[in-house]
């Protein structure tokens, strides 16, 4: 099993931005695929943004251009920087090891 513990989220204004992190421990060796998803109020989890461990990445359409997804293999860490936030972005952000395991999540909310 893997475990995943998110942090950097928090209350923004429209426009600003935020940089999520997530730290994987446990069975962690070699993990290739490592993803963001949200869930907002009422609606289903959806994916944000996924990297593997060649560093090739994919995006929502609707975050591409914004959002800019990384990793750090040594520290096994992910990131998810988060630019020009709007109101739709608002949700749970949760990190995602090899399509399987789940961190608990972190808040993001955006304000008009």
């Amino acid at each position: 099993q893997v475990q995943l513990a998110e942090s950097g989220g928090g209350s923004v204004q429209a426009g600003g931005s935020l940089r999520l992190s997530c730290v994987a421990s446990g069975i962690i060796f070699s993990i290739n695929s490592m993803g963001w998803y949200r869930q907002a109020p009422g609606k289903q989890r959806e994916l944000v943004a996924r990297i593997i461990i060649s560093g090739r990445t994919n995006y929502a359409d609707s975050v591409k251009g914004r959002f800019t997804i990384s990793r750090d293999n040594d520290k096994n860490t992910v990131y998810l920087q988060m630019n020009s936030l709007k109101p739709e972005d608002t949700g749970v952000y949760y990190c995602n090891a090899e399509n399987r395991d789940w961190g608990k999540g972190t808040l993001v909310t955006v304000s008009s």
